[in-house]
Parts: C-alpha cells; sequence; structure tokens
C-alpha cells in the first residue's frame, strides 16, 4: 500500500517536528559515540582532537552533496559548531586571535568555525598569537593571510620541531559572501597525525629578490606568499604544493642567497564552490 504523503499545515508542522526529533536524537548518539571514544583513545588532553584534515575534506564532501533551497551558509555553519563543539568536549582548547585588522572580521571567523562553546581571546598581532598558542596545553590561533609587511617576519616564530604550526586554512569552503570569508590561517602544536599535507609552507630567508626567483619557484608550483625585511636580509613565505619535494623548493631559492629554510606548516587546497542560480 502506498503511503500517503503529507497534505495539510497539520500534517507538515508534524512532519517538521518529527524530523527535529529525530536530529536531536542522532546529535545525542552522536556524544554517546565521542564518549566512547574519549574511554579508547584517552584523548581528552587539551588540543589533542583536531583533525584539520579530516574536517577540511567533511566540509568540502558537506559542500559538493547539497542542494535544495537551505543555503549552503547555514549548512555549513551547523556542521562547524557540531565539529568545533564535540572535538571541544574530546579536548579542552581557546581560539585565540590577532585583531589588529579589526576584531569585527576575525571574530566572525571565530564563532562561524568553532562555535560560541570554544572561549575567544583577542591579541594585538600575529607573534602574540603564535606566543599564546605555543604556551598553552593544546589551543588554536588564527590570524589573517594578508597581514602585510608592518607584521614582520611573524612566520619565523613558527621555525623549530616544537614550536606551533599552520594546519589549516580557512574558511575551508570559499564562495563569494561567505559569512565568515575573511582568509586566515590556523596554527597548532605539531599535530603528526593529523596535518593534510595538499599545500607545504616554508620559511625562507635569502639576500635578495628577483623576478628571476619567482619564476624559479613557479616552475616548482610554488609562490611568495609572504615577504618582510629581515635585517641586510629578505624572508619569506613560501607555499608549495605537497606533490613537490622540499629539495626542489630549497633549490629553486638557492639562487638568491638562501641562509635559512624549513617547514613551517601546511593545509588543505583552496576549495570554492558556485552560488547557486
Amino acid at each position: 500500500m502506498t503511503e500517503i504523503a503529507p497534505t495539510t499545515l497539520a500534517d507538515l508542522r508534524g512532519e517538521i517536528d518529527r524530523i527535529d526529533s529525530e536530529m536531536h536524537a542522532l546529535l545525542m548518539e552522536r556524544s554517546q559515540i565521542i564518549e566512547t571514544l574519549i574511554a579508547v583513545k584517552k584523548t581528552q588532553v587539551s588540543g589533542s582532537a583536531f583533525r584539520p584534515g579530516r574536517e577540511a575534506d567533511m566540509m568540502k564532501r558537506l559542500a559538493l552533496r547539497h542542494k535544495g533551497l537551505l543555503p549552503l551558509d547555514t549548512v555549513e555553519g551547523i556542521w562547524r559548531i557540531i565539529i568545533a563543539t564535540f572535538t571541544y568536549v574530546q579536548a579542552n582548547y581557546a581560539v585565540h586571535a590577532d585583531v589588529s585588522g579589526g576584531d569585527a572580521a576575525m571574530r566572525d571567523s571565530a564563532r562561524f568555525h568553532f562555535g560560541f562553546t570554544v572561549p575567544f581571546i583577542t591579541h594585538e598581532h600575529a607573534r602574540a598569537v603564535i606566543a599564546a598558542v605555543a604556551e598553552s596545553a593544546g589551543d588554536l590561533g588564527i590570524f589573517r593571510m594578508d597581514l602585510g609587511a608592518s607584521a614582520g617576519v611573524w612566520w619565523r616564530d613558527l621555525i623549530g620541531p616544537e614550536r606551533p604550526k599552520i594546519i589549516a586554512r580557512l574558511p575551508f569552503i570559499e564562495r563569494p559572501d561567505h559569512p565568515a570569508g575573511t582568509p586566515v590561517y590556523c596554527i597548532a602544536k605539531p599535530l603528526a597525525d593529523a596535518a593534510v599535507r595538499e599545500i607545504v609552507l616554508y620559511a625562507a630567508r635569502v639576500e635578495r629578490w628577483s623576478e628571476a626567483l619567482r619564476a624559479g619557484l613557479a616552475q616548482h608550483l610554488a609562490e611568495v606568499s609572504a615577504s618582510a625585511a629581515d635585517g641586510s636580509h629578505l624572508s619569506l613565505l613560501v607555499a608549495a604544493s605537497g606533490e613537490v619535494e622540499q629539495s626542489a623548493i630549497r633549490a629553486a631559492l638557492e639562487p638568491a642567497g638562501l641562509s635559512e629554510f624549513a617547514e613551517i606548516g601546511s593545509h588543505a587546497a583552496r576549495f570554492a564552490v558556485k552560488p547557486a542560480r
């Protein structure tokens, strides 16, 4: 016998109530799984539950399968709160943000990507964010990608095996008019088993700049993301495809008088969606 679809307002509202109840039940079921995960992995230690590679993949799959009347902004925001809050339940952390370029954009980014449960702490510059993350048990830090030369060579503070590293580029899903669309780097203490290496970032120090250097990097799918004077030298933040060997990037920089070269993080490649028509 074919089931008759609801047609009255009362029927439709009843269906909405049923779906809402099922969604709540599923969230509670998810929390029970997280409790078991904590017991099995014994990971209820600050910062140890963050998995940027898995999160980037989840958000891509979400965008690819989404359709219908509900805006992607809303769906992404709901999922971000679910992911960030359950991560916080597993391992408490705070988000430190550089608000030197304005508080509103960074607060929007933090609240959209990490929700309201996670504490939000502001700082006056990127280097202060890096220092706070380094001193924490497992906090995250965010700052704008386009800080400019006036911010100094902040990326050098990420050099060293125990120093914080760039682990994500937010937002995970890019599109016009994104509610938290300011491009930011997310940093954390090193996550050996959680990093995604589609884009790898390097700190480099050279004697001089030339257009030949830019061309040489481009041949190896790399580019200079930021640069700033560093004494009598020039410090560079280089972004390269994770498919390119580190030795090739180093070799492309050597003609410029390379004196320092270190990996300082990695993140997922940009993933953009076009607005629905």
